[in-house]
C-alpha cells in the first residue's frame, strides 16, 4: 500500500480520494518517524547557535516576537515556542506564559529570544527587567534561563555575554 500510487488506491472499491489521502499521509508519517533520530535535535552550545536558529525568521518581522527555545538536560532543543507577538516597539511578556510552555514540554532549561524590528539589537531597560524576572522565576521553579538573545538586522546581542543573567541575590 505504501508504494501504491493514488490512482491505484482510488480504484479499490470503497476507497475515495479522502481515504486514500489519509492512508498516504499515515504511511508518510510512519516513514518519517522511522528515520527520526533523537540526536538530530540541535544542541545549543553558544549564543550564536541559538541566534542562528531564528535569525532569518525574526530579523524580517515587523512586530516584536518573543520566543523560547526549550531544552533538555543536554541542551538539545525540544521545541521552539512563540510566547507572544507584540507591536512595533513593545511586547508584553509574563513569566507565567514562558514557563507554562517549558513545564508542559518538560524542559530542563530554556533560552529566550526576541527581535527588535528597528534592526538595532541593543537591549532596552524593559529587556533587562524581563530578563531579571525570568531568571528569578526560573531559579524558583528549577528551569534555568540560560540566555536572553535579542535579534536585530543580521546581528544579535546575548544578555548572558553581557553579564545580565545573574542568579537572584548575586
Amino acid at each position: 500500500i505504501a508504494q501504491a500510487a493514488v490512482e491505484q488506491l482510488s480504484a479499490i472499491s470503497g476507497l475515495g480520494l479522502a481515504k486514500v489521502a489519509q492512508l498516504k499521509a499515515a504511511f508518510e508519517l510512519g516513514k518519517r518517524l522511522a528515520v527520526y533520530n533523537e540526536d538530530s535535535r540541535p544542541s545549543i552550545t553558544s549564543p550564536a547557535e541559538a541566534a542562528g536558529l531564528v535569525m532569518e525568521t525574526l530579523r524580517h518581522e515587523q512586530k516584536e516576537h518573543f520566543l523560547a527555545l526549550l531544552l533538555d538536560t543536554r541542551n538539545r532543543m525540544i521545541a521552539q515556542e512563540t510566547i507572544s507577538v507584540g507591536s512595533l516597539q513593545t511586547n508584553i511578556v509574563h513569566p507565567r506564559e514562558v514557563f507554562k510552555a517549558a513545564i508542559a514540554r518538560s524542559a530542563a532549561a530554556l533560552i529566550v529570544l526576541h527581535n527588535h524590528p528597528s534592526g538595532d539589537p541593543s537591549p532596552s531597560a524593559e529587556d533587562r527587567a524581563i530578563t531579571a524576572r525570568l531568571v528569578e522565576a526560573g531559579a524558583l521553579i528549577g528551569i534555568p534561563v540560560l540566555d536572553h538573545i535579542i535579534i536585530g538586522a543580521g546581528k544579535f546581542v546575548s544578555l548572558k555575554e553581557q553579564g545580565e543573567l545573574r542568579a537572584p541575590g548575586k
